[in-house]
């Protein structure tokens, strides 16, 4: 099962849209605390997002959790500052594709530690990065479009 990763969400309409596209594609959220907001019922319900009830999530206590747990998996940490494009990795079935707060993303010291496991989002130059829901769902669907999209209409 393909693994979506939050280090430290900020922003909940973002949480909410991200695990609306896990529940679609059949992928895992890990939420990895602390975040920005309560994962409760109304901070769900301002998400926007009627799926929940259709996702696992996984949640961690803190960032050091969750890498001493999953550090030997199939890691793709998603920064700006990486420069392998993620469309140059091959994505296995039970990848894990971890994403940053929205603010400023993984700190420097997870991309230094995973370095060569870190792939970036191509885009023009000058430009911070993406909305974090829109980064989650073009990543997702690459891993999907080569796996062929198993387990999809």
């Amino acid at each position: 099962m393909l693994n979506i990763v939050l280090v430290e969400p900020e922003i909940p309409q973002n949480t909410g849209n991200i695990a609306r596209t896990c529940a679609c594609v059949g992928a895992r959220l890990h939420v990895v605390e602390p975040m920005g907001f309560r994962l409760t019922q109304k901070q769900l319900a301002r998400a926007g997002c009627d799926y929940w009830d259709q996702v696992e999530v996984v949640r961690w206590a803190c960032a050091d959790a969750f890498f001493e747990a999953h550090s030997k998996d199939e890691l793709h940490l998603f920064t700006g500052r990486a420069e392998r494009s993620f469309a140059d990795v091959s994505f296995g079935a039970d990848a894990f594709l971890v994403f940053g707060r929205e603010s400023r993303g993984l700190d420097e010291s997870i991309l230094d530690a995973y370095a060569n496991r870190c792939v970036r989002i191509p885009m023009r130059e000058g430009l911070r990065s993406l909305n974090l829901s829109n980064a989650v769902a073009i990543a997702t669907y690459e891993a999907l479009r080569q796996q062929g999209f198993p387990n999809l209409l």
